[in-house]
């Protein structure tokens, strides 16, 4: 289900109503966090700018789940954001956004990250990756 159409601009909107796609602000900050999963960064040692550090005891929840999930994650690609959504709660925006495996396409599992609006754009804290 497509909220938005190819090439126009997703915004974030403070709506505790109803679930909303992922802005188009945030996006190339989720990939930048997958990718260092992908490279099994799960600290994020290599900073992603507009991320908060992941806790040590976080991290490690992160890499037994994906280890125990048994698939490959993969880049994420733009049909993740059809599918992915937030919705606002009074002090942030709570976040699901679908992952991608080699072995299945999309996946059942999740990253659950909290939002907040920081100078001048927004702080992503990655919560966990899951299976919903």
């Amino acid at each position: 289900m497509s909220h938005a159409s190819p090439g126009s601009e997703v915004l974030a909107v403070k709506d505790e109503s109803a679930e909303r796609p992922i802005p188009t602000a945030w996006r190339q900050t989720f990939r930048d966090i997958v990718e260092a999963f992908i490279a099994s960064d799960y600290r994020l040692e290599k900073a992603v700018p507009g991320v908060a550090p992941i806790p040590v005891d976080t991290a490690e929840q992160i890499r037994d789940y994906l280890d125990g999930y048994g698939a490959t994650l993969v880049t994420l690609p733009e049909e993740t954001w059809s599918s992915s959504v937030c919705i606002w709660f009074g002090e942030y925006w709570d976040t699901l956004v679908d992952l991608w495996t080699v072995e299945e396409g999309r996946s059942d599992l999740v990253l659950h990250a909290k939002v907040t609006d920081s100078d001048g754009g927004f702080t992503i804290q990655v919560h966990l990756v899951y299976v919903p």
